[in-house]
């Protein structure tokens, strides 16, 4: 067993009051999520694949969580495959119907805005396997236009991945207007939902798209599970191989325990969601009025409106992103510059750039993003807290 030393304390211990303001990393799991779960590690232990009682009643919950996650995605439950975490569902989409339909065409649309997770997967395809790929690019709040997807289509385009909303600026896409142009020319419609899971509508109908990622540690559930809708009709490629799991999609055992703890997740954020959102646009907007008056020279990044309803993000000219962060960090706030899958990078922000952000100016990101825990005092707290960072490294 590892065990923690004894000898070293939390970063937080002395602090009198830590604030978490970095949900688009991670979220805490919620109470109700965790009471759902802990059955699973022990008294309900059995593989779901196994035919004696100790799997039939593993594979019951398993059944129950792809159908509680199905009705919120009005979807059906074969149409939904469990993976590993957001990235993974990532990448079986964009590999599974990239090899998928090689046959017909090796075309793949995307954006220049898209986690790493949709970059990284489409540049392999385009380096190692022949597959072309158009990078639409997006405007100043990060919104990419629908007539310019249209207009990268070609005779050869096989799949279309735009993202619901953006995890560095929080940039919600038009993703029913690019839906109904990748129907109109039978292209498969591909969206990364990683971030909007736990705040956005998920009606796969509504949107029209035919694959959609999910991550649970996105919305008050584990780390370490996934999903991927896929439409019925939708041709995948399996990317990993084995057992017959997931409806020989995606092999291996199925983790229950997270399972059932992302549908539950899933189930509190969604009949919540209404109540939450309003109550964290209140606190982002106190945020991003608070810095802006504070802060001298702050830019608030991302689409002003159209934008998750917790999430603030800005760039502030004379400070860098990872020492703000830092400095944050020891005054007791949680913060980001961006994607905690890149933090600590030596280049700018890939968003920001896209977006035209100078390289001098992006590198002084700052994402606050705020969750169900957090309360009008803290933002109010974290403010001051950035005010005062900022203020003393750029006397430095």
């Amino acid at each position: 067993m590892i065990r923690p030393n004894a000898n070293l304390q939390s970063p937080i211990s002395n602090l009198p009051s830590p604030i978490y303001l970095d949900h688009s990393a991670t979220t805490p799991v919620d109470p109700r999520v965790v009471e759902a779960m802990l059955p699973y590690f022990t008294e309900h232990f059995g593989n779901p694949s196994s035919l004696h009682r100790w799997g039939q009643v593993a594979l019951a919950a398993l059944q129950d969580a792809r159908q509680t996650i199905a009705d919120i995605l009005h979807a059906r439950p074969n149409e939904i495959v469990f993976t590993s975490c957001g990235s993974e569902s990532d990448n079986l989409a964009l590999r599974g119907v990239a090899f998928a339909l090689r046959a017909r065409g090796n075309h793949i649309i995307t954006t220049p805005i898209e986690h790493h997770a949709i970059l990284n997967t489409a540049a392999q395809l385009e380096k190692e396997f022949g597959f072309e790929v158009t990078r639409v690019p997006v405007n100043r709040y990060g919104v990419v236009n629908p007539d310019d997807i249209a207009r990268a289509i070609t005779s050869r385009t096989i799949l279309i991945s735009v993202m619901y909303a953006n995890n560095e600026v929080g940039t919600i896409e038009p993703l029913a207007e690019i839906a109904k142009i990748a129907r109109a020319r039978h292209i498969v419609f591909h969206t990364d939902a990683v971030q909007a899971g736990g705040y956005l509508e998920l009606d796969v109908e509504r949107l029209g798209v035919d694959l959609m990622s999910l991550g649970a540690h996105k919305f008050h559930g584990p780390k370490g599970v996934g999903a991927l809708y896929v439409r019925t009709g939708t041709p995948l490629v399996p990317m990993q191989t084995g057992g017959s799991q997931e409806r020989a999609r995606r092999a291996g055992t199925e983790n229950v325990p997270y399972i059932v703890g992302m549908a539950t997740a899933l189930q509190i954020a969604q009949s919540e969601r209404e109540e939450t959102n309003a109550r964290l646009r209140a606190l982002r907007e106190q945020l991003i009025v608070g810095i802006l008056e504070r802060v001298p020279g702050a830019q608030l990044t991302g689409d002003p409106h159209h934008r998750l309803p917790g999430h603030s993000s800005f760039v502030i000219p004379g400070a860098i992103g990872d020492e703000m962060v830092l400095g944050l960090d020891l005054a007791g706030v949680a913060a980001s510059t961006g994607s905690a899958c890149t933090a600590g990078a030596a280049e700018p922000s890939h968003v920001l750039a896209a977006m035209g952000y100078a390289p001098d100016l992006a590198r002084g990101a700052l994402r606050l993003t705020l969750g169900r825990g957090n309360t009008q005092a803290e933002v109010e707290y974290a403010v001051n807290a950035v005010a005062d960072v900022v203020q003393r490294l750029r006397k430095r």
